[in-house]
């Protein structure tokens, strides 16, 4: 909520301003901890402002990839000494997305009232993860804060690189996909049925594979919108149903065990578990902790499984590595790396090394699957094609032959 004041400051200079905060006590309590005598304080105006911003903002939202430029700015600002406050201030001055400089306002209200950074980001779980807030109150208890944003931006990089990786490879097989049907579809809606006249009128036999692609030709004009309507419905309880848990644990498991795309995904999760715990170790964070924090980000319901069973067993007294070799989703390689860290005392060099190894996994896996799909879609492409007009052309061609 903002509320608009006019203070008296230390010179006794009448200011004018708003401030943001959940309510109008908040707001006495932030601007009287800075030093200021109120004036007066209320609430502003709830239509004021552009309309057209208010109603645009509210379809922004903040992308990781804001994350990591303003993680990058801020561990810039703090290297080169600037407080906290004045860190926050400049980049909610900064920033571009409505949604973002929302929350960093807040977190600079925050701030001017005595909370620690970490508590002020924790007060926006929406922009940022746990994962995040943790690493950053391990930075302010470690006084490595500088340090900790740069751990982070370099994390946040890593991992948004390696996922639109994987997304620009899927959205190119399936724009295609979505294409090619929709041509069919239009085809034997619109073309077909004005052919299939001219076939029935001839009185020549018709092949059987011309039956078919008439006969589907009829179903869609007939009862297509039936279709569309059961479609639509599947869809929207598909959707329903993979909001719920058993879904979510089916969609996970659906990614890691079906064929081609399963390798892409194993070594995607393994490269951001490698990667979130090496990040974690360096940052100071117990193994426990890191490995609770990186099954909340590790953004598959089967491993965040394995890592929270994986908890309660180094709770119990178990390594990591006998900890993780229970598991058939957690290969060999990956489990021998992580108990010769641990005997060595190099897990975090360890862990850096498998994340670095499945990042280059996963970017060879989109280059293979992306090679088989494209010559794959082609045939199937050129044969669906090759079949629809061949149910056409050849009764056509009879016909013409036999006049």
């Amino acid at each position: 909520m903002t509320f608009k004041y006019k203070i008296l400051d230390q010179g006794n200079n009448q200011k004018e301003g708003t401030i943001d905060a959940v309510n109008i006590e908040v707001a006495i309590s932030s601007l009287q901890k800075r030093g200021f005598s109120i004036v007066s304080i209320t609430p502003e105006d709830k239509f004021t402002g552009s309309f057209l911003e208010k109603n645009l903002s509210i379809f922004e939202r903040v992308s990781n990839k804001d994350i990591v430029i303003l993680s990058r700015q801020m561990a810039t600002l703090f290297e080169a000494q600037v407080s906290a406050l004045r860190v926050f201030q400049l980049l909610a001055m900064q920033s571009e997305n409505q949604v973002l400089r929302r929350n960093l306002k807040d977190v600079v209200d925050d701030l001017q009232a005595g909370n620690s950074i970490s508590g002020a980001l924790s007060k926006h779980p929406k922009v940022f993860s746990q994962f995040y807030i943790n690493m950053v109150k391990s930075g302010e208890e470690s006084g490595k804060l500088d340090q900790t944003f740069i751990y982070l931006a370099d994390h946040l990089d890593r991992t948004y690189e390696v996922t639109s990786k994987v997304k620009t490879a899927l959205i190119y097989p399936a724009f295609v996909i979505f294409t090619f049907v929709a041509v069919m579809i239009l085809m034997l809606v619109v073309v077909i049925p004005k052919i299939s006249g001219i076939l029935k009128d001839s009185g020549q036999a018709i092949p059987i594979y011309t039956k078919i692609v008439l006969g589907i030709s009829d179903f869609l004009v007939s009862y297509g919108y039936i279709l569309v309507v059961a479609l639509v419905l599947g869809g929207f309880f598909l959707w329903r149903y993979l909001r719920t848990e058993s879904g979510k644990l089916a969609w996970a498991q659906t990614k890691i065990t079906t064929p081609f795309v399963k390798i892409l995904y194993t070594k995607l999760y393994l490269s951001r578990i490698a990667d979130n715990m090496n990040t974690m170790l360096v940052s100071g964070i117990p193994m426990v902790r890191g490995l609770d924090l990186t099954a909340d980000v590790v953004d598959n319901l089967v491993y965040k499984k394995i890592l929270n069973n994986v908890v309660e067993d180094v709770k119990g007294g178990s390594s990591v590595s006998d900890a993780m070799g229970k598991y058939e989703q957690i290969p060999g390689i990956f489990v021998q790396m992580v108990k010769i860290g641990e005997e060595t005392g190099q897990l975090g060099n360890i862990l850096k090394t498998l994340a670095t190894f499945y990042r280059r996994e996963v970017t060879n896996a989109i280059d293979s699957i992306v090679g088989l799909i494209e010559p794959a879609m082609i045939v199937l492409l050129g044969l669906g094609v090759a079949f629809l007009l061949a149910s056409v052309l050849v009764p056509i061609y009879n016909i013409s032959s036999g006049m």
